[in-house]
């Protein structure tokens, strides 16, 4: 299974330990929709690539 993680804000401690679980013996990738001007085609395709995406606040 491949994973998704959307990042709205940089992640804090806990997000990052959510993760580690989420995602522990899976595929994952995230996208960070807080850096400077954020690839949204891209994101698309990552989210078509996916078989669960996950956002993050």
């Amino acid at each position: 299974m491949k994973i998704l993680n959307v990042y709205k804000s940089e992640p804090d401690e806990t997000i990052q330990k959510l993760v580690e679980i989420v995602t522990r013996d899976r595929e994952a990738e995230s996208f960070d929709l807080y850096a400077d001007s954020p690839d949204y085609d891209k994101l698309v395709d990552m989210i078509f690539e996916a078989d669960q995406t996950i956002s993050w606040w």
